[in-house]
């Protein structure tokens, strides 16, 4: 199969689109034919080494965790699947090495849900990871029906889909952005307010009575303004802090889920959630994409496609 590779840690340049061995494919896992993976901050961290002391990886390293396909053959012992299944999933195992940037990939069922038949396969492939993230995010803290809910960075890739969801929970939603993202921000249900210094005070002119939940997908002092005004300081959930739980609040890391990620193909089947695209590429511009990304210009997902 043709993948991209890196054969050490670096930058972009260090990517190579080469012939690999095909995926070895265990009990409890099924082959899936690559129709298009999403591409995450994670991805081009964990290839510059900056999760080094918490992850395992090993050379040639495969990146990538999300993934959308069809199923090409199944292990010995999974049986929620069969060969032309079209799936989605985020596809993290115990240590990285053979990703999803890729024709083909390796993947056990508790990181699977079936594609939403309505999302097309690059939007499908910009869902787990983001998705997942957002729906953990907003149930960890309690997220339920007429709460008045602050999402920061509500624009971006996480913060957009827990905006939808939230809006789908029957929740009230405040979401920070530049004023170039206030229509879209409005287009998904929440209410703008720029970011920068004084936002706290734009929140207080729209919740007076103050927030009854926040989600920090940007860090940089996301937390500390969340708390100036929330009722309760503890319902706080940070992707991007890794001292809020010292600070009362909760740290989220995605984790696998095949449930939740069917719960939110329900969502997008029903109409309640999609999910934008900026660019789609070949995979064998895995660079560019990393480039794009880590620029940090893009509203959507960048996609791969072998």
């Amino acid at each position: 199969m043709k993948a991209i590779t890196a054969d050490g840690y670096g930058g972009p340049e260090v990517l190579t689109y080469s012939e690999q061995p095909d995926p070895k494919v265990g009990p409890d896992s099924v082959l899936i034919r690559v129709k298009a993976a999403g591409v995450n901050p994670v991805d081009w961290k964990i290839v510059a080494g900056y999760l080094d002391s918490i992850m395992h990886v090993h050379f040639p390293l495969i990146p990538g965790w999300d993934v959308a396909g069809v199923v090409e053959a199944v292990g010995a012992d999974a049986t929620e699947y069969a060969v032309g299944d079209e799936v989605i999933g985020y596809v993290r195992k115990d240590e990285v090495q053979h990703g999803t940037y890729a024709e083909l990939v390796a993947a056990p069922v508790r990181t699977l849900a079936r594609k939403p038949e309505s999302l097309s396969w690059q939007q499908a492939a910009g869902l787990p990871l983001a998705g997942l993230t957002a729906y953990q995010s907003l149930k960890r803290i309690g997220v339920r029906a007429g709460d008045l809910v602050l999402v920061h960075a509500a624009a971006g890739g996480v913060g957009s889909l827990a905006v939808q969801i939230a809006v789908a929970e029957g929740a009230r939603v405040i979401g920070t952005a530049s004023e170039r993202n206030h229509d879209f921000l409005r287009s998904l249900g929440a209410e703008p307010v720029t970011y920068g210094d004084g936002l706290a005070d734009r929140v207080r002119a729209l919740a007076p009575n103050g927030v009854d939940a926040a989600l920090d997908f940007v860090g940089g002092g996301a937390v500390e303004i969340s708390q100036e005004v929330l009722k309760d300081r503890g319902r706080v959930v940070s992707v991007a802090d890794t001292d809020v739980r010292s600070k009362g609040g909760h740290m989220v890391w995605v984790r696998p889920d095949s449930t939740a990620l069917t719960a939110l193909a329900i969502l997008a089947d029903a109409g309640k959630l999609t999910v934008p695209v900026d660019t789609v590429l070949p995979l064998s511009e895995a660079a560019e994409a990393f480039r794009l990304n880590m620029a940090g210009r893009t509203r959507g997902k960048i996609i791969l496609e072998p």
